[in-house]
Parts: C-alpha cells; sequence; structure tokens
C-alpha cells in the first residue's frame, strides 16, 4: 500500500506510468508518474525497477504549480 507521506517503494509493484510530454527524447533526465493512486508516485524512467519516491496529492499539486509559475528552477 502507498502512503500519503514522503516515502519509498518498489516502482515495479506500481502500474499507471507515463511520462510527461515535456519530456526530452534523447536526455535521459526524465520522470515518470503512476495514475490511479491515492499518493502520487514519481520514478526516474531510467530507473523504471528501483524505487519511486511517494508524495502527497496536494504536495505533488504544488511543486508542479511552483515549477508552472517559475518559483523553482532546474
Amino acid at each position: 500500500m502507498i502512503s500519503s507521506r514522503r516515502s519509498s517503494t518498489a516502482a515495479s509493484a506500481l502500474t499507471g506510468w507515463f511520462k510527461s510530454s515535456y519530456s526530452g527524447g534523447s536526455n535521459g533526465e526524465c520522470l515518470e508518474v503512476a495514475r490511479g493512486h491515492a499518493a502520487v508516485p514519481v520514478r526516474d524512467s531510467k530507473a523504471a525497477h528501483g524505487p519511486a519516491v511517494v508524495f502527497s496529492a496536494d504536495g505533488w499539486s504544488s511543486f508542479v504549480t511552483a515549477l508552472k509559475n517559475g518559483r523553482l528552477s532546474a
């Protein structure tokens, strides 16, 4: 079961992974997010069988909004 607090779980045990349409094809710096879970699992696309970091839905939404609004830099 996925916790709503930040944690790590085996990414291979989860389903519904997708990569953002903003991800570059050749850079290898892509994250994938899994749909259909109460919390938001995130993994490195190059390590599909590695760990996933799990965020609360509110935490992930705040992070994405901050990125979109330029409050975080890469």
